[in-house]
């Protein structure tokens, strides 16, 4: 099995090298690319240093590769698309540039996983972490009662803007602490210390891009093109991992102890859930687990089918990097194209 990965010195990038070696994942040969800037770095994979190329065009750095975890932003997974894949990698992208085009699967593992196999173009799309960690939580509720309608908002951690962002948190909470002016430049306002109710641009309905990704991606994998979604994005001085508060309603009323039941036997999703002895997840703990935690789990009292909950995932690892290493390793188990890589 040889594997790339493209972006490698990004968070992603340096998060999928984490989760290969994590989740034992077949490799035996990793190539990684990045730009001119990071060409030549070098990382430590099971022991073997290896060095960052240059992603270039017309190539064969690409020959013989099984699978490509690209996380390089949209415009460059655009523009290297066919170099990657002309040689017949399967190319996990984990940016936003293929995830609405119908010949392009988007897929959860836990909710949509044999999207996976029918790829005309060999691209499989990662969707975006608020999307992914969502899905985790409805898919169980869904199969007990079709879903008609969510409402969700969001506190995304300064590691879904990348590593600069990261930093820049770092560096505005000192600057505040110290009384100088916070330097701004990877949000667009200040972060430490307050909530920014905006994550990517406006369009032209007033919703932000991030929010209009939940509602086309919830309906392309949950493959229910008439499901509501609304959501607010809202950016949080928080390192690593998104929480949501979601409200549901089904098609039919659920009995609560029902839905915990199912929740508590889904894949990837563990239920936290004791609000007596104050016993539900926080982000301050989850960066670095691979779960999804749910808790807060209660009958909505404004509508008679409805459902509210908390959830809080590692936006770094389920919401980007780990879903792709899921993909690619149930496509190792379930695709014939891959049968000799078992």
């Amino acid at each position: 099995m040889t594997v790339a990965i493209v972006g490698a010195s990004g968070a992603v990038g340096q998060e999928l090298l984490r989760v290969l070696d994590e989740q034992n994942f077949p490799v035996d040969e990793l190539r990684l690319f990045g730009s001119s800037r990071s060409a030549g770095r070098k990382y430590t994979f099971r022991g073997k240093e290896i060095e960052v190329r240059e992603l270039r065009h017309d190539t064969d750095d690409f020959a013989g590769v099984n699978i490509a975890f690209t996380s390089a932003g949209a415009g460059t997974s655009r523009e290297y698309a066919a170099d990657i894949t002309r040689f017949g990698a399967v190319m996990i992208d984990n940016s936003s540039a293929f995830r609405m085009e119908s010949d392009v699967p988007l897929v959860v593992p836990e909710v949509n996983a044999a999207d996976a196999l029918e790829r005309p173009r060999g691209i499989i799309g990662n969707p975006n972490c608020t999307t992914i960690q969502m899905l985790v939580a409805l898919a169980p509720i869904n199969k007990l009662s079709r879903i008609t309608r969510v409402h969700v908002a969001t506190y995304q951690a300064a590691s879904g803007a990348g590593a600069a962002a990261m930093d820049e948190l770092v560096v505005q909470t000192r600057q505040v602490l110290g009384g100088e002016t916070p330097t701004v430049e990877k949000f667009s306002a200040q972060l430490a210390f307050n909530l920014i109710p905006q994550v990517d641009v406006f369009t032209d309905n007033d919703y932000t891009k991030e929010e209009m990704k939940m509602y086309h991606e919830t309906r392309k994998i949950m493959h229910d093109p008439d499901i509501m979604v609304s959501a607010t994005c809202v950016r949080v001085p928080v390192m690593r991992s998104h929480s949501e508060a979601i409200w549901v309603e089904t098609q039919e009323h659920l009995e609560l102890d029902r839905v915990r039941e199912a929740l508590e036997q889904a894949p990837g999703l563990v239920v936290m859930d004791d609000p007596a002895s104050r016993l539900y997840p926080m982000p301050l703990d989850k960066g670095g687990t691979d779960p999804v935690y749910l808790g807060r789990l209660r009958a909505d009292i404004s509508n008679p089918r409805g459902l509210a909950f908390w959830i809080v995932g590692d936006q770094i690892k389920k919401g980007a990097a780990l879903n792709a290493v899921q993909i690619a390793r149930w496509l190792i188990n379930n695709d014939p194209k891959f049968s000799h890589n078992k």
